[in-house]
């Protein structure tokens, strides 16, 4: 491979990755006849969700901290609205992620933001400084513990005034770096509703025995970990607002007017609509109504939606986990004997409340879809206007929800007109979505959609006149300066016979808004080195259009990024400390300064070796070196570290590294053979083997009884002496085995242990919606 192909395919990558850089086009995505993506807004920094005003104005949250507000859709030069940036903790899946406007802005100037506040319980941002220090083991020890906050900003034109003013402070304990803070609606009610996750592993059972010492939140004896989820259940301590749904005044951030608890001397308690969720990271409000309906992020198993029918309901909604994952026990959990879970299971005299819809991750959602498999990640939620709205008539009423670890928006219509949008009618709306974590319905109806790499865009529905779809060639695409390069858009084409032949081509070579040359084809040379972007616009005779835009890859004068640690080929085990030290090579001018050069260390979290999707874990910017704590996370999964370099005139290049893991294999059986065994969300038949990374903490568990034919047996020990459901470190290659006897006889005088089958499943008091 060429130095400079090499460069092209490190660019390329750092797109791919989602660092800010928009990477293909509008015309890659597959939509139903008559739709069109369009890119609306780019440049923006990992941005995590958008509202648009009534005045016209789009504000957009982005995860370091910052809000951006344009003025109008055609505005391409945002203001930042505030920089909250040393309050918020920004690493792997925390941040700014909650956005919304008071429903009567702008006469009521309040701007409401949710976001993981960046230091302890009772201590002042900033503490952690976008780090949690290999002193406390990383990210994933356990131990870089952080809060979230509620506050409203106070908007005067487009920049925030005054202070910050916290609703809720010092609350949503978190131990690990994902399933923090949420979402952020308003109610036909004028209610504010918010979501967050439960701060618990995301890789291992947590019921609070975690963190040196274990259980830093304090959380009470069973109720830490994810069932914090389930803490509102208790009322022997104060309740924790971790995975549960909130009804809140938004003046005052206390309990709203009618909700459920509301007479619970617990101020938290009082707050709470639903409970018992996983990550519910986003979620939306059906129009006209109150009703919450949430994407909760699955573990290995299932992804869920969830509807709150009636927030007032006198017995809230509980979605079950970390006892239940779709509509089904955990087994993961339940092996723990875990009262807040024996006690929701039906036997136990209560039940979950069933999820809306559930698909699962090694399922398609539509047969014959073209979306990636294994996804876990619900990353949006949108309602069609009922009423109104530019798409065709049987989309009124309609949920839209994205995956953005899938790639893909679908779609769920009512059966009938005014009814509820129906599991069975569900479709695939958009196929090879670009990495889609909101979504929202914008002006006219359409469905926008925010893409972590830094766009905003829209699905256009184009009734009568088809719009062309623009396609480029570019020959060369790369090169030494001046670089000539010849255009085509011949491949353009428009499904209407009346604009055969009669489209005009419009060229801006450098992206910079206006346009240099028309035609079919165009020819331009590029001076100096850099990365250009080339965009074409093909319009119809009825003034309809599309854009394409490519990257143009210059060398001559672009600066080079030398990674000179770590070495390619490095692997790491769970809590090694890896070193990292590079330099930008200016052709001019030499190296270029430390203060030019920016590092970011990602998370690629695989179902398979060849479906992964990205969490960042941190950045460094103005640094030429550092040193991070290798992370523990599931198996298949690897780590990137991108080296990026700025010359003088602010043009960048960017080397990418793939770090992968050391692994080793564990074999799990039991005696008699052919019992179940679970090892993380994984339940299967034994004997069975296991791949996982070298150091990495995995929760191994087995029944106290079991059925095998006309045999029941009885739990008697693992081969390392735990109780039937422990976690253990895995350092090395070996084997765990679960020994059971058959139940009655000498058994019994062996090891007491109840050997009675469990109890036949009671009838559920809830049905699905």
């Amino acid at each position: 491979m060429s130095r400079l192909l090499g460069l092209a395919m490190s660019l390329i990558l750092l797109c791919a990755a989602l660092i800010g850089v928009p990477v293909g086009n509008a015309a890659a995505v597959t939509l139903p006849s008559g739709f069109q993506e369009q890119i609306v807004f780019s440049g923006l920094v990992h941005p995590t969700n958008m509202e648009f005003a009534a005045d016209g104005r789009v504000f957009v949250a982005e995860k370091r901290g910052t809000i951006m507000v344009f003025d109008n859709l055609a505005d391409t030069t945002p203001t930042l609205f505030a920089d909250l940036s040393a309050k918020v903790n920004n690493i792997w899946d925390r941040g700014l992620l909650g956005l919304a406007l008071h429903p009567e802005f702008p006469a009521q100037p309040w701007v409401y933001v949710l976001y993981t506040y960046d230091a302890p319980p009772g201590q002042t941002a900033p503490y952690w400084n976008d780090d949690c220090p290999a002193s406390i083991g990383g990210g994933t020890g356990g131990n870089c513990i952080v809060t979230a906050r509620l506050s409203r900003l106070r908007a005067d034109g487009n920049v925030m005034t005054g202070a910050e003013q916290v609703l809720i402070g010092n609350e949503w304990c978190q131990q690990f770096p994902s399933h923090s803070i949420g979402d952020l609606r308003f109610g036909a009610d004028g209610m504010l509703y918010v979501s967050a996750g439960d701060g618990a592993s995301f890789s291992a059972v947590d019921h609070g025995q975690y963190g040196s010492p274990a259980n830093p939140c304090n959380d009470p004896v069973n109720e830490g970990g994810a069932l914090r989820s389930q803490d509102v259940r208790t009322d022997t301590d104060g309740s924790s607002l971790n995975g549960a749904v909130l009804r809140l005044d938004p003046a005052t951030g206390f309990a709203a007017p009618g909700n459920p608890y509301l007479s619970s001397p617990d101020l938290n308690k009082r707050r709470v609509v639903g409970l018992g969720l996983r990550n519910p990271y986003r979620f939306t409000i059906r129009p006209g109504t109150s009703e919450p309906w949430l994407g909760d992020v699955g573990w290995n198993g299932w992804e869920e939606i969830e509807r709150i029918a009636d927030p007032l309901a006198a017995n809230p909604p509980n979605f079950g986990w970390p006892c239940y994952e779709g509509a089904g026990p955990m087994t993961s959990y339940d092996q723990f004997d875990l009262p807040l879970c024996e006690s929701l299971y039906p036997a136990g005299g209560e039940d979950q409340t069933p999820p809306y819809f559930t698909y699962r991750h090694d399922a398609a959602v539509v047969p014959g879809e073209n979306c990636a498999r294994g996804g876990n990640s619900i990353g949006g939620l949108a309602f069609h206007p009922a009423a109104s709205g530019s798409y065709p008539a049987d989309y009124r009423g309609a949920l839209f929800f994205a995956d953005y670890s899938r790639g893909c928006i679908w779609v769920m219509k009512p059966q009938s007109p005014g009814g509820l949008p129906a599991p069975g009618t569900i479709e695939v709306f958009a196929e090879q979505a670009t990495a889609p974590v909101d979504l929202a319905t914008g002006p006219g109806g359409d469905l926008y959609y925010l893409d972590l790499g830094g766009t905003v865009r829209r699905f256009r529905y184009f009734p009568g006149n088809q719009p062309p779809v623009a396609a480029i060639n570019a020959s060369p695409e790369e090169g030494q300066a001046p670089l000539a390069v010849q255009f085509d858009a011949s491949a353009s084409t428009d499904s209407d016979p009346a604009d055969a032949g009669r489209l005009t081509y419009d060229w801006d070579f450098t992206n910079d808004g206006s346009f240099d040359a028309n035609g079919v084809t165009a020819q331009f040379t590029y001076p100096s080195g850099a990365v250009f972007t080339a965009r074409l616009r093909v319009t119809d005779t009825l003034g309809a259009w599309d854009e394409q835009t490519i990257p143009i890859y210059v060398t001559g004068f672009l600066v080079n990024p030398v990674i000179d640690a770590p070495t390619a080929g490095l692997a790491w085990a769970v809590g090694d400390i890896v070193t990292f030290s590079g330099r930008g090579i200016d052709p001019e001018e030499g190296p270029v300064d430390s203060s030019a050069l920016s590092w970011q260390l990602r998370m690629r979290h695989c179902e398979t070796p060849s479906d992964c999707h990205t969490h960042v874990i941190r950045d460094w910017p103005g640094v030429a070196s550092g040193s991070f704590q290798a992370p523990d996370h599931d198996f298949p999964s690897y780590l990137e570290l991108a080296l990026t370099a700025r010359d003088p005139d602010g043009r960048e290049a960017t080397l990418v590294r793939r770090l992968d893991p050391k692994t080793v294999t564990v074999n799990f059986t039991t005696k008699p053979e052919g019992l179940q065994l679970t090892v993380g969300p994984f339940t299967g038949v034994t004997p069975f083997a296991t791949e996982v990374i070298q150091g990495s903490t995995q929760t191994i568990s087995v029944a106290e009884t079991q059925q095998a034919g006309s045999t029941r047996y009885a739990f008697f020990k693992w081969s390392d002496y735990g109780p039937p459901a422990h976690v253990v470190t895995v350092n090395e290659s070996g084997s765990y085995k679960a020994t059971y006897f058959p139940c009655g006889g000498w058994y019994r005088f062996l090891r007491p242990r109840p050997c009675a089958p469990p109890p036949p499943p009671a009838v559920r008091r809830h049905t699905p919606y």
